[in-house]
């Protein structure tokens, strides 16, 4: 059993305390528990340029050999993804600033698509699937409504690494270095935390379940408090509602009490992107739109030409 805790906040601070205390409930059980801070590694943010998903559509086709990010010879992330690849478990441990996760871990975490490890494991880049847990902690200095995007934030990063999020929790009010440590229940919670990704580990795969809060969030397949009104995809599907972190469709419905409930529809996980195979139909989609650009591009072409030579005065 191997756990690895990822901190994206600044060292000896409350996010790496709380992950340095759930990963003492690893080692209490007898596991390996690894523990890196991002801020010690070079993680460069992603460009865009397509390079990934162009050639795992292209391997899908035709076949061919994949090279991974243009980045993996430049900066720390194709080490710290393989690493993170062997372990069963991680910890996040993520500051939280004006409502979202530190711009520090998304830049990582936004990373992952080019290392997607379903895609991997077909290729075999990754020789067995380590069916990863995580467990989620935001940390901020404020209540909950400016951290309301914190968790979602975090569990919305997690798809691309298959990774299944057992349990998460949010600690607030502490703005400064050492604060969580006057907060004895904070950390119990992270030990619990710890303890919640062993059980998870030595749980069959397919009896895996959430250990976290029953009562958190609206979204009883990933417990986000996040649920909008549903747009339709780019193939027609479209719910009343959708969870915005795992994109499970339903609708809202009062409950005896008066609270507001999120009702999974019968087909409401075809889009779920806990499941490989959903999350390959958006693979299609971003295929979809490319070829759709394609087709047209010589429509734009003058006007493009017009926008690449437009400038502007910028900043010394």
């Amino acid at each position: 059993m191997k756990v690895m805790g990822i901190v994206a906040g600044r060292h000896n601070g409350n996010s790496e305390i709380l992950v340095k205390q759930a990963l003492t409930a690893v080692k209490d059980a007898g596991g390996e528990a690894v523990l890196i801070n991002l801020f010690d590694y070079n993680i460069k943010p992603c460009s865009g340029c397509e390079s990934c998903t162009i050639a795992m559509g292209k391997i899908f086709k035709e076949g061919g050999e994949y090279k991974g990010c243009i980045y993996k010879e430049k900066d720390d992330m194709e080490k710290i993804v393989n690493v993170m690849n062997e372990c069963q478990g991680i910890i996040v441990g993520c500051p939280t600033y004006d409502l979202l996760p530190s711009s520090l871990y998304l830049s990582f975490a936004q990373r992952f698509l080019a290392y997607e490890l379903s895609f991997r494991i077909q290729i075999g880049q990754v020789k067995e699937d380590p069916h990863t847990v995580a467990g989620l902690i935001g940390v901020g200095g404020s209540k909950h409504d400016w951290q309301t995007m914190s968790l979602e934030g975090l569990a919305a990063t997690m798809f691309t690494q298959s990774m299944t999020v057992v349990d998460m929790y949010l600690a607030t009010s502490v703005g400064r270095p050492g604060n969580v440590l006057i907060h004895k229940d904070y950390l119990e919670r992270a030990y619990q935390m710890g303890k919640n990704i062993v059980e998870a580990i030595n749980t069959p795969v397919e009896e895996q379940k959430w250990l976290g809060d029953p009562n958190l969030g609206l979204c009883p397949r990933c417990h986000s408090s996040l649920i909008y009104p549903g747009d339709e995809h780019w193939d027609g599907v479209k719910f009343n509602f959708e969870c915005a972190v795992c994109g499970a469709g339903g609708d809202l419905v009062k409950d005896e009490n008066g609270k507001y409930k999120f009702v999974i529809a019968e087909n409401g996980l075809i889009r779920d992107r806990n499941i490989n195979e959903a999350r390959a139909v958006h693979l299609q989609e971003i295929l979809h739109t490319r070829e759709n650009f394609m087709s047209q591009k010589s429509e734009i072409e003058e006007e493009y030409k017009r926008f690449r030579e437009m400038k502007f005065e910028t900043i010394k």
